[in-house]
């Protein structure tokens, strides 16, 4: 079996504000069961819930060769280097483990890279890779292909590379996957692939683009043709996907564990839809919630992007319903104030405040 999928733990089975650790204990059995064993979490996922969720559902019930762990050192948990120690060591007790499979430098671009070497967070890393609690360093990567050639040129003992690919972003000119990518090939480092289906947006797929999969005759979900699209490359080590119920890990098993990589056939409808979704604008929002947290106005901004895109992208008249829910408890799109925290922290460097004033143009009649 050509072992390609890993679990990534930052969308959660949620019970209200909790994780369902029931369905996240069937969801990890299912998955173990098939054969496979790499899980992704990091400090900060749901709402630092991700790694005490592992530890109930993964760690107490396998024995620790039985699985591959991967956490993450994330730049707004320590401000020197001295902070850096105990943030690990606690990162280490929420999950129960000794060590770490792999220990990435969190979402770095040029702005987060500058705080890591200020506090000489990659040398702390190789320091607790000899003292045998990590085993592989390396990082997870948001900026440009630039950018990444020259962390990897400062920093050659970096083993492994995590990046944004999926079929949409491999043309963008902001996110830059094929040109990251090529960096990645270039200083020969294996690739862990997140956000294959751009935070469920490769899933829920206009009627054009879904035509297009369904006259290739296969009876296989949306999703399946963007993860295995990422799982088709050359030096592809792992490609994580972010499930939140049990339907999702089987529609994935079914696919990844016989993988096979896409046929010409199949990259061609990845090319159609790829221009199909671009033709119809929308925010290139992942839903990865980083912005949520420190929003002064309590604007659950990743849902108000998705009822926007469903809005603009396919006429979804549901749309206006569901703005009203998540706005009901949560600041409006027009609440903003316009203080750019959440820009400074989104992975994908949007520009969320004009973009909120979209949203509010579109579904606050007063705005």
């Amino acid at each position: 079996m050509i072992d390609k999928f890993g679990f990534g733990c930052m969308r959660l089975p949620m019970n209200g504000e909790e994780v369902d650790v029931e369905e996240f204990k069937r969801m990890i059995d299912a998955y173990m069961d098939a054969g496979f064993n790499y899980f992704d979490t990091a400090h900060g996922y749901v709402s630092q819930k991700s790694e005490t969720a592992l530890k109930e559902c993964l760690v107490s019930r396998y024995p620790r060769d039985a699985y591959i762990l991967t956490n993450k050192l994330t730049g707004n948990f320590f401000k020197t280097k001295e902070e850096i120690r105990p943030l690990f060591e606690l990162q280490l007790e929420r999950c129960g483990v000794e060590y770490f499979d792999y220990y990435l430098m969190h979402a770095q671009d040029r702005d987060h890279y500058a705080h890591f070497q200020k506090c000489e967070a990659y040398e702390v890393a190789q320091e607790l890779k000899k003292e045998g609690k990590v085993k592989h360093v390396g990082l997870s990567f948001h900026d440009t292909a630039d950018v990444l050639d020259m962390i990897l040129t400062e920093h050659p003992e970096v083993e492994v590379v995590q990046i944004q690919f999926n079929y949409m972003d491999y043309t963008s000119p902001s996110v830059q996957s094929k040109e990251v990518y090529e960096v990645c090939r270039k200083h020969h480092k294996p690739v862990i692939v997140m956000e294959p289906v751009k935070g469920g947006g490769l899933v829920n797929l206009p009627d054009a683009a879904k035509q297009v999969f369904d006259e290739l005759g296969q009876s296989l979900s949306y999703a399946s043709y963007a993860v295995r699209f990422a799982a088709s490359f050359e030096g592809v080590f792992k490609v994580l996907s972010g499930m939140s119920d049990l339907a999702q890990v089987e529609d994935n098993i079914s696919y990844m564990k016989d993988f096979q990589p896409l046929s010409e056939a199949e990259f061609a409808a990845v090319d159609k839809v790829r221009d199909i979704l671009n033709s119809l604008g929308g925010i290139a929002c992942t839903a990865c919630r980083y912005c949520v947290d420190g929003c002064p106005k309590h604007i659950s901004i990743p849902d108000l992007f998705a009822c926007y895109n469903a809005k603009v992208q396919f006429g979804d008249w549901n749309s206006d319903y569901y703005y009203g829910v998540h706005t009901k408890t949560n600041g409006k799109a027009s609440e903003c104030i316009g203080c750019r925290q959440c820009e400074r922290i989104c992975p994908q460097h949007l520009k969320i405040v004009d973009h909120l004033k979209e949203v509010a143009q579109t579904f606050e009649k007063q705005a």
